[in-house]
């Protein structure tokens, strides 16, 4: 199962059923879960945590030190739930404190070259397309979306079940179940995933008006979000207020006028 050309530290640690390909590199502070896939040339570095059924391809880097200048070379962590797909070239930096880690979750597909910055968040069931771009500190929720190509700046949040068209870049937060194209403009919902995800119709028809109550009403985004508040009640409707009532750098605005995209139930 570990190929001889692989270079194992005796202080790396391994679970059950794990295979490792050539000239794979795994540091002393690695910790690998049962029934992982390590392929060729991949080096999994630092104090790395990786649980259950992971599988990383060929040249993946993951847990080296965080891009970042102030980084001192401290034992920071990395830690990456089960059953994740790592295709080839994905990058994953450790955090830059050890008060924070960089955390992947669960059931993740990372495409070639996507790269995860120092302090990232990964919810779980999220697709990372070839080639984007995840800042330090940036958390993505479950179920999100990111093409290819993608940029998304540091300390942005990508809410559940929203998506980043490729080639876009986010530097406000991108809301729930939203569609965002070129930079920080929102086109309505993301109507696919939504029906993908089980949403009936009533809910979806709600989140539509919510939709038009907050970007295309022409109101500010705190005056239309207490608006909302008393009217919305669904428990998509709560996710996306909260999300958007809880933002530090603003959130990604409308660029959709008389366009249908949001108006699809």
């Amino acid at each position: 199962m570990i190929h001889p050309s692989a270079v194992i530290h005796p202080q790396a640690k391994l679970g059950a059923n794990v295979s490792v390909g050539p000239c794979a590199v795994i540091e002393a502070g690695v910790v690998v879960g049962d029934d992982c896939i390590i392929g060729p040339q991949v080096c999994l570095l630092g104090a790395t945590t990786i649980g259950k059924g992971n599988r990383f391809h060929a040249g993946c880097v993951i847990g080296d030190a965080p891009v970042d200048v102030k980084y001192k070379g401290e034992p920071t962590r990395l830690r990456i739930g089960d059953h994740n797909i790592f295709r080839e070239h994905v990058t994953v930096n450790c955090s830059n404190t050890l008060t924070e880690d960089t955390v992947i979750g669960s059931h993740n597909f990372l495409t070639p070259h996507a790269h995860v910055g120092h302090n990232t968040v990964v919810g779980n069931h999220v697709i990372l397309g070839g080639g984007c771009f995840l800042a330090g500190h940036v958390v993505v929720e479950d179920r999100a979306f990111i093409s290819g190509c993608c940029l998304v700046h540091q300390f942005c949040r990508v809410g559940t079940l929203a998506m980043m068209q490729g080639g876009s870049g986010i530097s406000k937060d991108l809301p729930p179940f939203t569609v965002v194209r070129r930079l920080n403009e929102i086109c309505g919902l993301n109507i696919v995933g939504l029906r993908r995800a089980g949403f009936s119709a009533d809910e979806r028809l709600e989140l539509k008006r919510l939709y038009r109550a907050l970007f295309r009403s022409g109101k500010n985004t705190r005056e239309a979000v207490a608006e909302a508040q008393a009217t919305f009640t669904g428990a998509a409707a709560k996710t996306m207020l909260a999300f958007i009532a809880s933002a530090k750098r603003g959130v990604c605005s409308d660029s959709s006028i008389g366009s249908s995209a949001a108006d699809e139930a």
